[in-house]
């Protein structure tokens, strides 16, 4: 019997070993990798920066923000989508990766929704219509009668084919009948840059976090937002609605991980992402930079980005956009 016990023993000792450090409630026990499918300065970067100050001390670790940029986010995601689902690799994913690219590119390397397991929602914002201080557009109605007087003529820069900055621009050019010049670039840092300097853009749909400390700085004129109605972040920034009744555009920024991370391991993550999201200090950020904070749970994530992927195949069908 004694023998038989001290077998058993074994055994079961050897089993304990044999699972996975986070079954058995050490995740996280390294660094996480935060991939972000865009340039370093763009809203993505930001938010992930901003997230994982709160949420990295709470789960006893250090989130390591890796850029991965290129093809609308496509790049990055592709790269998260094939990573060991261990919880150690997770990325933040846009309404352009995980929403707006699967209708979008002919060719994608990742399923938004098959390849990714959803953990929340960060926040929603508006796109704001920017441009130079010094430009001749003065409000919406002047960009609408330069597109349709000279079509061609008006560059407008993004962060990416298919993202929600280029679809903005395709969306404007389908409603008003004008005609727009699309620059993709890798970033909205990058995006930026084009239109303050004055090379390679005129105007640009840029999301609001990014472009409001320009916008308070005096570099940018804010000519309207892409939201239905107007954002409190910017009160006296009208809605382009107000111009072009029906059009709205709302961008969403969201924290995935590759799908088949355990259940345990997702609920941990999430529930400290959510915390952190919620925490007065990080939510008060979001708000200053034109973000509605989110918390969504994984399920409710789940079922919004279906959502969001059916809505937008609809607009890019009917618009017979496609990248290749």
């Amino acid at each position: 019997m004694h023998r038989r016990s001290l077998a058993l023993a074994t055994l079961f000792g050897l089993a304990i070993a044999a699972v996975p450090a986070h079954a058995q409630g050490q995740w996280p026990t390294k660094p996480i990798t935060y991939v972000v499918p865009f340039g370093p300065g763009g809203t993505t970067d930001v938010l992930a920066r901003l997230v994982t100050s709160k949420a990295g001390p709470a789960l006893g670790t250090t989130f390591v923000i890796e850029n991965r940029a290129g093809a609308g986010g496509s790049m990055g995601s592709d790269y998260t989508a094939k990573a060991a689902p261990d919880g150690y690799t997770i990325q933040g994913g846009t309404i352009s990766s995980h929403a707006i690219n699967v209708s979008l590119y002919s060719k994608l390397g990742y399923d938004p929704v098959k390849n990714f397991q959803p953990i929340t929602m960060i926040g929603f914002m508006p796109n704001i219509l920017v441009v130079r201080a010094d430009s001749p557009y003065k409000s919406v109605q002047d960009v609408i009668a330069a597109a349709k007087a000279k079509p061609g003529t008006i560059n407008y820069a993004s962060s990416g084919n298919g993202t929600s900055q280029h679809l903005s621009g395709v969306f404007f050019e389908q409603m008003t009948g004008g005609k727009l010049v699309h620059v993709p670039y890798k970033s909205s840092a990058e995006s930026l840059n084009a239109i303050l300097s004055g090379q390679g853009a005129d105007i640009i749909f840029e999301n609001l976090a990014p472009a409001l400390p320009h916008i308070k700085a005096g570099k940018l004129r804010a000519l309207g937002v892409t939201s239905e109605k107007r954002s409190s972040s910017v009160p006296d920034v009208p809605a382009i609605a107000e111009t072009l009744p029906g059009f709205a555009i709302v961008s969403w920024q969201a924290i995935f991980a590759p799908a088949g991370v355990p259940k345990p391991v997702v609920d941990k993550l999430s529930g400290e992402m959510i915390k952190a999201i919620n925490d007065p200090d990080i939510r008060g950020k979001l708000v200053a930079q034109g973000i509605e904070p989110g918390g969504m749970s994984p399920a409710e994530l789940a079922a919004f980005q279906k959502s969001e992927i059916d809505k937008w195949a609809r607009v890019i069908k009917a618009g017979n956009i496609k990248v290749e």
